[in-house]
C-alpha cells in the first residue's frame, strides 16, 4: 500500500482497535495523532509508537464537543501543516433491552458513536477541501444490521453507514474518499472481560469459527486510507468472519 508522508488522526486510539490502527499506519510511515479521553492511555500509545521509530502526537479531547474537536484539528495542523487521514474509531456501548434502556443510555451512545463521528468529519473535511485530498474511514459495526439489546448501538452504527454514504457523495469531487468498516467479533479488552459462556456463545455464531484480531481491522483501514484506494468511496466492508450473513444470531 502506498502512502506519501501522510498525517492521520485516529479517534479512540488509546487502546483496542484504535491503537492497532494507529500502529499499523505508523508502520507505513504515516504520522499519527492519538486521540482519547484518557491521558494515560494516550501517552502510552504515543510512547510505544515513538519508541519503534514512528512519529506520533497525542491529544486528549472529547469528540462530542465541537470546540474540543476544532481545537484538536487546529493543533494537528499547527504541528504537521495538514491532516489527510481521519479514522473515526471511538465508540461505546450500553446494551439493554428496549424496556430497560434509559433515555440517558440512548443519548450517551448516540452522542459518542454518531455525533462524534459527524463533528470530526465536519471539521476535518474543511481542511481536506483546502488541500483537495482526504481519506475518511469510519468504523461502524456488524451490529448496524440489528442486534437484540442494542437499539442505541445499532442505530448509532447504522447512522455511521448512512453518514459515510452521504459524505462520499458530497466530498467526492473535492478529492476526498469516505468509506466504512463494519467489524464483527474482535479480540479486544472489552471482549475479554465478558463471561466465558457469553464468549463461547458468540464464537459459535461465527461462520469462520474464530474471533478476529485488531490487525484484521487495521489492515482494512490502511487500505482505505492509502493512495491505492483512490477510486473507492461510499463503501462499507464487513470484517466479521461471515457473521453479517445472519446478523441477528448472537
Amino acid at each position: 500500500m502506498y502512502f506519501n508522508q501522510r498525517v492521520a488522526m485516529i479517534t479512540g486510539s488509546g487502546g483496542g482497535i484504535g491503537e492497532g490502527i494507529a500502529k499499523r499506519l505508523s508502520e507505513f510511515g504515516v504520522s499519527v495523532v492519538i486521540n482519547d479521553v484518557d491521558q494515560a492511555k494516550v501517552d502510552r500509545v504515543v510512547q510505544e509508537i515513538t519508541d519503534n521509530g514512528g512519529e506520533a502526537m497525542g491529544i486528549v479531547a472529547d469528540i462530542t464537543k465541537l470546540a474540543e474537536v476544532e481545537n484538536m484539528f487546529k493543533s494537528i495542523v499547527s504541528r504537521f501543516g495538514k491532516i489527510e487521514i481521519l479514522v473515526n474509531n471511538a465508540g461505546i456501548a450500553k446494551d439493554r433491552s428496549i424496556r430497560k434502556m434509559t433515555v440517558e443510555d440512548w443519548d450517551t451512545v448516540l452522542a459518542v458513536n454518531l455525533k462524534g463521528t459527524f463533528l470530526t468529519c465536519k471539521v476535518a473535511s474543511e481542511y481536506m477541501r483546502e488541500q483537495s485530498y482526504g481519506r475518511i474511514v469510519n468504523i461502524s459495526s456488524r451490529a448496524w444490521l440489528g442486534g437484540a439489546g442494542q437499539a442505541n448501538y445499532s442505530a448509532s452504527k447504522g447512522g455511521v453507514v448512512s453518514l459515510t454514504r452521504t459524505l462520499a457523495l458530497e466530498l467526492g469531487k473535492k478529492g476526498i474518499t469516505v468509506n466504512c468498516i463494519a467489524p464483527g467479533l474482535i479480540d479486544t479488552p472489552l471482549l475479554q472481560a465478558l463471561p466465558e459462556e457469553v464468549k463461547q456463545r458468540l464464537l459459535k455464531a461465527q461462520p469462520s469459527g474464530k474471533i478476529g484480531s485488531t490487525k484484521d481491522i487495521a489492515h482494512t483501514v490502511a487500505f482505505f486510507a492509502s493512495d491505492d484506494a483512490s477510486y473507492i468511496t461510499g463503501q462499507t466492508i464487513f470484517v466479521c468472519g461471515g457473521k453479517s450473513l445472519f446478523a441477528n444470531i448472537g
